[in-house]
């Protein structure tokens, strides 16, 4: 399909630039087949149904954006998987200054070499010393905010909890799942209360999930990969809930594109782990979820491809427009939209 299709006027000023507070005031906009419904997050549990089941990604980000040197030259790295005990594919900033076997000193005793580049410019750095990296991010590293609110403004000491769900478990992302920073202990009481129930899988948010699509078609598209697992129990209770009517609702795509690279033709979710690199755009048959809770995608993104596809490109057209002439607040930190074929 022509990436054009995808494109929609958005004003900058509706990207948020902090969120909501408290986090579940954030306002929701309800697309039900081809209606709309301007609602709020708190509003979530009277939406669904008992039985229906949320699912959560527990990936926990870490301070994945670091600042160094490599000589004179400056060079910033936001790291996005890690390949390995020591070694993260990281995306640089002034990487034309870095070549194979270089070293980077990013600081606070934090030095990391160089090794390869892949083929859509990221390059592999190798961590020295013994202590476990996420320990060296610790000492050196910052929270990574999305490139369009730190073209905005710099990351601050608000962000380190604005930035994290409070499901966040499992150390990894470099992104958050951000449908999921909307959640509130009397959100989980609410839901909890009318009989939703709740499962959690990991998938590491990478920062490839910003990058934009440069192609024209997105058949030549390559989306980047992600490390996730479903583990066997987690799987079977979503089979269960689904074979006893209950509605599979992720809460964010990264959610979805996991459930999904788990779940087979037949539409059952299977045990995972590994990389996935799903790519999901209109077209596409969904095997295993029912709906989405997911915040506002930016335009030719594969998050607006991957909306399209569940509730079709013209609806979301239309739910977007709306979204924007009525001042919805986009992306990372803004608004939520729940999607129900």
């Amino acid at each position: 399909m022509n990436v054009d299709l995808f494109d929609f006027d958005l004003p900058a000023d509706r990207i948020a630039l902090r969120p909501a507070r408290p986090r579940d005031a954030a306002r929701m906009l309800v697309v039900e087949g081809r209606r709309l419904n301007d609602a709020k997050v708190l509003d979530l549990a009277v939406l669904l149904r008992p039985g229906d089941v949320l699912v959560f990604n527990d990936t926990k980000v870490i301070p994945a954006q670091l600042e160094g040197r490599r000589g004179e030259a400056r060079i910033g790295a936001t790291l996005h998987k890690r390949e390995g005990l020591r070694n993260w594919w990281a995306f640089l900033r002034n990487a034309k200054r870095v070549r194979d076997g270089d070293q980077i000193d990013f600081g606070e005793g934090v030095v990391a070499t160089a090794l390869r580049r892949d083929d859509q410019g990221a390059v592999l750095l190798d961590f020295a010393g013994h202590e476990p990296v996420e320990l060296l991010l610790g000492r050196a590293g910052r929270m990574p905010l999305p490139p369009y609110i730190a073209s905005k403004r710099p990351a601050d000491a608000a962000d380190a909890e604005d930035y994290q769900t409070m499901f966040a478990r499992t150390d990894g992302a470099v992104a958050a799942p951000t449908a999921s920073l909307h959640f509130t202990d009397r959100m989980i009481a609410a839901l909890d209360e009318r009989g939703v129930e709740r499962e959690t899988l990991t998938l590491h948010v990478g920062a490839g999930t910003f990058l934009p699509v440069k192609v024209d078609d997105t058949a030549d598209h390559r989306m980047h990969a992600e490390w996730g697992r479903i583990d066997q129990s987690t799987a079977d209770r979503l089979n269960a809930a689904k074979a006893a009517g209950g509605r599979i609702i992720p809460v964010g795509t990264t959610s979805l594109r996991l459930i999904e690279s788990a779940a087979g033709e037949d539409g059952v979710i299977r045990p995972f782990e590994g990389d996935t690199a799903i790519f999901i755009t209109p077209g596409y048959r969904f095997k295993a979820i029912d709906g989405l809770m997911t915040n506002f995608h930016l335009p030719r993104s594969t998050l607006f491809m991957l909306v399209s596809a569940l509730m079709g490109l013209d609806t979301m057209q239309a739910a977007y427009a709306h979204a924007v002439a009525e001042r919805y607040r986009f992306y990372s930190y803004g608004d939520a939209s729940l999607l129900l074929p």
